[in-house]
C-alpha cells in the first residue's frame, strides 16, 4: 500500500472520513498541487470541520423534533402581520437563551405561531444550542402516562436538560392538577438552566384562568411571563394563504 493510500485508510479508521475524501480529491486534482502544504492541510481540516458541524446540526434538529422545517430568513414579514422586525432580528442571536430569558409568541389560530417557534428552534440549533419541542396537549398526555408507568423522572429530565424548551399551543389540552405540578417543577428548574418559548392563541392576561390551581398559576406565570420577550402575530391565516396559492398553481 502506497504512503498516501495508507494515510487515507488511517484517516478513515480515525473516523475522519471527510478529510480522507478531501485528501483523495486533492491527489486526483493536479491544479491543487500548486498550493503550499500549509494551504492544502488547511483545506483538509476545513472540510473535516464543516462535515462535523453539519452532522452536529442534523443531530440537534433531529433531537428537537420540530414539526415544521422553518428558517428565520424565510419569515413572511409583510406589513399586514405587524411583526416587530427589529425584535425578531435581535432575538435571532439567541442571546436571550444564553441569558435564560423566555419568548412568548401570541396570535390567532393559523397566523404562523408554530412556524415561527420552529424557526427560532432551528436558529438555536444552528448556534449549537439543544432544543426540544412539545405541543402542550401532547405534553400533558405524556405526563399522565409517565406518572402511571413510573417514567416521570426520565420525562422531567428530558424537559429540563435542553437549553430551549418550546411549548406550543399553550391553552389547548387538559392541564389538570398533576400536570400543573410537574410543569411548575420543570419551569422552576429551567430558570437556572435554560429558556422556554411558548406559543398561544390566548393573551397572557388570560393564562391564569387556564390553570386548575391559582397558586400554581401564580408561581409558573411569575417565572415565565415576567422575564419574557413577546411577539404578537396578526393578519390572515397563513394556512388559508398557502391553500389559496396551491389552488392558483393548479
Amino acid at each position: 500500500m502506497s504512503g498516501i493510500h495508507q494515510t487515507i485508510t488511517r484517516l478513515r479508521e480515525l473516523r475522519m472520513g471527510a478529510m480522507a475524501d478531501a485528501l483523495s480529491t486533492q491527489m486526483d486534482t493536479p491544479s491543487l498541487q500548486q498550493f503550499s502544504f500549509e494551504d492544502r492541510l488547511g483545506m483538509l481540516v476545513e472540510r473535516e470541520w464543516a462535515e462535523r458541524e453539519n452532522k452536529k446540526l442534523k443531530r440537534l434538529i433531529k433531537g428537537a423534533a420540530l414539526p415544521e422545517p422553518a428558517n428565520l430568513e424565510d419569515l413572511d414579514s409583510r406589513a399586514s402581520r405587524q411583526l416587530d422586525r427589529s425584535l425578531v432580528s435581535s432575538l435571532s442571536s439567541c442571546e436571550w437563551i444564553h441569558r435564560h430569558q423566555n419568548l412568548i409568541i401570541l396570535g390567532a389560530t393559523g397566523v404562523g405561531k408554530t412556524w415561527l417557534a420552529c424557526a427560532f428552534g432551528t436558529q438555536a440549533c444552528r448556534l449549537k444550542l439543544s432544543v426540544v419541542f412539545y405541543r402542550a396537549s401532547d405534553l400533558y398526555a405524556d405526563i399522565g402516562s409517565a406518572m402511571l408507568d413510573g417514567s416521570l423522572p426520565k420525562l422531567k429530565a428530558a424537559l429540563i436538560k435542553p437549553q430551549l424548551l418550546i411549548l406550543d399551543d399553550f391553552g389547548i389540552g387538559n392541564l389538570n392538577a398533576q400536570a400543573a405540578h410537574v410543569l411548575l417543577d420543570v419551569v422552576d428548574r429551567r430558570m437556572r438552566s435554560g429558556s422556554i418559548l411558548i406559543t398561544s392563541q390566548y393573551p397572557t392576561d388570560q393564562w391564569h384562568g387556564l390553570f386548575p390551581d391559582p397558586t400554581i398559576a401564580d408561581a409558573i406565570l411569575d417565572r415565565v411571563v415576567h422575564q419574557a420577550h413577546r411577539l404578537q402575530l396578526k393578519g390572515e391565516s397563513m394556512r388559508k394563504l398557502r391553500a389559496a396559492k396551491r389552488m392558483q398553481a393548479m
